[in-house]
């Protein structure tokens, strides 16, 4: 099942929660995503502690088809966002760690 949370959501909730505005909140939600997006623009990691690892990655330029017109084309090179989760997500997920101690 897919849920797409909408960066409205986020804020919605995290301002209930800690009982802030929204629109204090919301800044607060863009500086972090501005954090992220200005050290991945530098070529840094950013890793969070039982969260996962934000990095990029460098694509190679390469071939590829137009599937319109069938049509081989050259896909530039380019640079991409990854994130990798880390074990403490990856086991909530698979529901271990905490409920089989």
């Amino acid at each position: 099942m897919t849920k797409t949370i909408k960066k409205q959501d986020l804020v919605n909730a995290i301002a209930k929660k800690y009982v802030l505005t929204k629109k204090t909140t919301g800044e607060i939600v863009d500086d972090i995503f501005e954090l992220i997006s200005k050290e991945l623009e530098n070529g840094n990691s950013i890793k969070i502690e039982n969260f996962g690892k934000f990095t990029t990655k460098e694509r190679c330029e390469r071939e590829g088809i137009n599937p319109s017109t069938k049509e081989t084309i050259l896909i530039s090179a380019f640079t991409c966002p990854v994130f990798r989760a880390s074990k403490p997500l990856k086991d909530r997920l698979n529901k271990k760690g905490s409920d089989q101690e």
